[in-house]
């Protein structure tokens, strides 16, 4: 796909939201604190939500299940920097970075490992058949949930944020969180690397051929079951990567967090199309900053703002945004 194929104007959506409520917040300062809070939340939510995008878009899978990937994650962080109290504990941003960067691979690792358990035990007996799919990948993150209870307990545990990394910038007189503007520039490069390999690699055309004939691409040559296989490790890698930001964004973690976070995550994926990175996050940042805004304009209107906000985009596109491979 190229730029000068892609549909523009949900690209424009985003930026509307933003100003549309600008009226209503009347300082430019709160505004842009908001805002940036808004797009740092979405960017957190669009890396766990890419992960199920690949899964659900590209495999037909509906994995009520994600969330456990993104519990485990977050909890393999709190484990891998409470070992590194040298690193977290310090005023370098660099030796902060050397905490944080472990932890996430680590999180990746394990939660990719147990999705391709999760895929061969689980998943592969339904394939085909989403009410089973439902029915099993939920049991799947209920066990899931219970196995992390046995490991790290039932009980919430404190995931700070490493020293340099707290507190916050002031830009005239909106105060910008160091984390969240961490959160934005992971939140892009994730979103530049799966837009690039499904967009400009062999491996990302195979992907999309596959969806779209197995068949014929099987006839080629081509394992389209071991790519797929792949493609739900990443999806889980991806989990995990967001159950570290999400846990370091919120500064603690429970057992029950990746179901908490579901359905934020569903909503993005209808918002965007079902398969569709670019889609993804322009519902993560529009789900992000809707949170933001109805949270400080009217809060007891935040639980329902982001499905009043599906309803509205599914009026405009039934389909979503984009489609599949945009």
């Amino acid at each position: 796909m190229n730029f000068k194929d892609l549909d523009w104007k949900p690209l424009a959506l985003v930026p509307l939201l933003a100003l549309l409520v600008l009226p209503f917040i009347g300082s430019g300062a709160t505004w842009l604190t908001l805002t940036v809070a808004g797009l740092a939340m979405g960017m957190i939510i669009f890396i766990i939500a890419s992960g199920l995008t690949l899964v659900f878009g590209l495999m037909d899978v509906l994995n009520f299940g994600h969330g456990v990937f993104i519990a485990l994650g977050a909890f393999v962080a709190t484990s891998v920097l409470g070992s590194m109290g040298d690193y977290t504990g310090s005023e370098s941003l660099l030796k902060n970075l050397l905490a944080v960067l472990p932890a996430m691979v680590v999180a990746m690792l394990v939660a990719g490992a147990l999705g391709l358990a999760f895929e061969r035990f689980i998943v592969r007996p339904v394939y085909g058949n989403h009410l089973k799919q439902i029915l099993i990948t939920m049991g799947g993150m209920i066990i899931g949930e219970e196995l992390i209870k046995v490991i790290w307990g039932p009980l919430q545990i404190p995931l700070p944020l490493p020293q340099a990394m707290r507190g916050s910038i002031f830009v005239g007189d909106a105060n910008i969180e160091k984390y969240r503007i961490m959160a934005v520039i992971v939140g892009l490069v994730v979103f530049a690397v799966l837009w690039l390999v499904l967009t400009r690699t062999k491996i990302g055309l195979l992907i999309r051929a596959g969806v779209q004939d197995r068949e014929m691409v099987e006839s080629l040559g081509y394992r389209i079951k071991v790519l797929f296989i792949g493609v739900f490790v990443v999806g889980s890698a991806l989990a995990g990567l967001g159950g570290v930001m999400w846990g370091l964004y919120q500064q603690n973690v429970i057992p029950q967090m990746g179901a908490q976070v579901n359905v934020l995550i569903f909503i993005v994926l209808i918002i965007g199309g079902l398969g569709s990175t670019t889609g993804a996050l322009i519902g993560a940042l529009l789900v992000g900053l809707m949170a933001n805004y109805t949270g400080f304009l009217v809060p007891k209107a935040a639980l329902f703002s982001n499905i009043a906000l599906m309803m509205a985009i599914l009026l405009w596109r039934p389909q979503g945004v984009y489609a599949l491979g945009k």
